[in-house]
């Protein structure tokens, strides 16, 4: 920047319009959001060593440096193995109340993606998810994602091609409506309340997956684990009956979850993923320390 107050808050104020999608960007690149607010604060400093004069378009200058500051992380992440396994790992999830929601509002907002998808997201490798998010959620040019991932256009282009080709197979249909999504989870929480195996059973999916990450810590029945088949499903929620009590509705991404709070503490997030009527998808985040600085909203009884 040039030194003059005046230029400077200008600045700010331009690279605040731009916040909302940098921060979606990050986030669905990191499935972190404290990763993603760290990224958008980086992307900050260094538009700050940079003669934005000469920035045509900030937005777009702004969201390739952000998704360089995304895959350098996640590369780090790579040579460090310090992410959980990968079948148990759960994305920071996005939750809000429930209670005087506008579905159609909430579809209009930037960030809100799936569960679902983001573990999916979290199977690629680095450049295969730079290339897949910022062209095909962002219409990012594959000239300009080129430079980012050091490969030419054509390259970048097959890198989102084999990465497209993944998210369509592995994410699983959904039902968009938060009806009757709430119908069907609903329906789970009074099974889990009453301890009705059966109950429970006929509101999964036969091949319905459950995915609980508990962190690196938690041992025995609490434990991180990926487990697929609605009886195997079911009995999983079995061993968690006494807490079904405390779980409310909420919206975790967008659609129909749960924040399970004994006095007033969140234990669990829960997402669902509802197709046809039945869960085809659980996806569960127990971790305590992720959950503590999640700072989740506590639904009313």
């Amino acid at each position: 920047m040039n030194g003059d107050t005046g230029g400077t808050e200008l600045l700010a104020g331009r690279f605040e319009e731009h916040r909302g999608q940098l921060r979606a960007v990050a986030y669905r690149m990191l499935g972190s959001l404290t990763e993603a607010e760290d990224a958008v604060q980086e992307a900050w400093l260094r538009l700050g060593r940079t003669e934005a004069d000469g920035i045509r378009n900030l937005g777009a200058w702004l969201t390739t440096v952000v998704g360089r500051v995304c895959l350098d992380l996640l590369r780090s992440r790579v040579a460090r193995r310090e992410e959980p396994m990968a079948d148990t790992f759960v994305p920071d999830p996005l939750v809000r109340p429930l209670s005087r929601v506008d579905p159609e509002a909430e579809a209009l907002e930037a960030d809100s993606v799936g569960l679902a998808l983001l573990v999916v997201l979290e199977t690629l490798e680095p450049a295969e998810r730079l290339a897949f998010v910022l062209h095909d959620m962002f219409a990012v040019p594959f000239d300009d994602i080129a430079e980012v991932v050091e490969r030419t256009p054509a390259a970048t282009r097959q890198l989102a091609s084999r990465a497209r080709r993944r998210v369509r197979g592995a994410t699983p249909a959904a039902d968009p409506d938060l009806g009757r999504q709430r119908e069907v989870v609903d329906a789970w929480l009074a099974a889990s309340r009453a301890g009705d195996f059966d109950a429970l059973l006929a509101v999964l999916h036969p091949d319905a997956e459950l995915r609980a990450d508990a962190g690196a810590l938690v041992r025995g029945a609490a434990a991180s684990k990926a487990v697929r088949g609605a009886r195997t499903v079911a009995g999983q929620a079995a061993m968690f009956w006494r807490y079904a009590v405390f779980a409310r509705p909420v919206l975790v991404n967008g659609t129909v979850g749960l924040v399970t709070a004994p006095e007033g503490k969140p234990v669990s997030v829960t997402a669902f993923t509802v197709a046809d009527g039945r869960i085809t998808g659980i996806y569960i985040l127990a971790d305590p320390d992720r959950l503590a600085r999640l700072a989740l909203p506590v639904p009313e009884s």
